[in-house]
């Protein structure tokens, strides 16, 4: 086995099936001969929208997480349904969580944020031509275990929101660096 292989796990069992993801111990050999218990999270993956309105403001979403016990300033993202294309769950994300459709989305980069432990992927998208929903587009709302705000910041206050700490969600940093790099 080589450094470039895949490792093939020789046992798998599934220790948890949420409703989002599920986590499992997966039993590997690495090519030097070290043999451990890998415990995995496998997520479907997930979209996250960087929207930019027609004044160049970026729109985020301020919603309580649990996991850290605060509220967080940071782009709307979701994760992707069953056979789902990151571009759709994009647009669907957009209408639920800023209650706008887009025009155009931009694929900016997939990204794993936690390849250590999981095999989420991320699929960032800037979303331009931001409207509200007319009669005949589908209707969308936030999931039950969403309450979210959502407001639009000039690329120079989330910046400053990102350097005093407002912002501490990494695939909001990462997706202003990637959107200031393509320009």
């Amino acid at each position: 086995m080589t450094k470039t292989e895949p490792v093939v796990p020789t046992q798998i069992r599934k220790a948890f099936q949420g409703r989002i993801f599920s986590v499992s111990v997966e039993s590997i050999t690495l090519p030097r001969g070290h043999r451990l218990d890998a415990e995995i999270i496998r997520h479907p993956g997930s979209v996250v929208l960087v929207p930019v309105n027609d004044a160049g403001e970026i729109i985020l979403v301020r919603q309580y997480r649990h996991a850290i016990e605060r509220w967080v300033w940071e782009l709307p993202a979701g994760s992707l349904k069953t056979g789902e294309v990151p571009a759709a769950a994009a647009a669907r994300e957009c209408q639920e969580e800023i209650g706008l459709i887009p025009a155009s989305l931009e694929p900016l980069a997939s990204l794993f944020p936690t390849p250590g432990y999981c095999d989420e992927e991320m699929h960032l998208f800037r979303a331009t031509g931001l409207r509200p929903p007319g009669a005949d587009d589908a209707r969308a709302e936030q999931d039950e275990d969403e309450d979210i705000d959502a407001r639009p910041f000039p690329v120079d206050a989330i910046r400053t929101m990102i350097a005093s700490g407002e912002i501490i969600d990494m695939k909001t940093v990462a997706a202003l660096a990637l959107i200031e790099r393509a320009g």
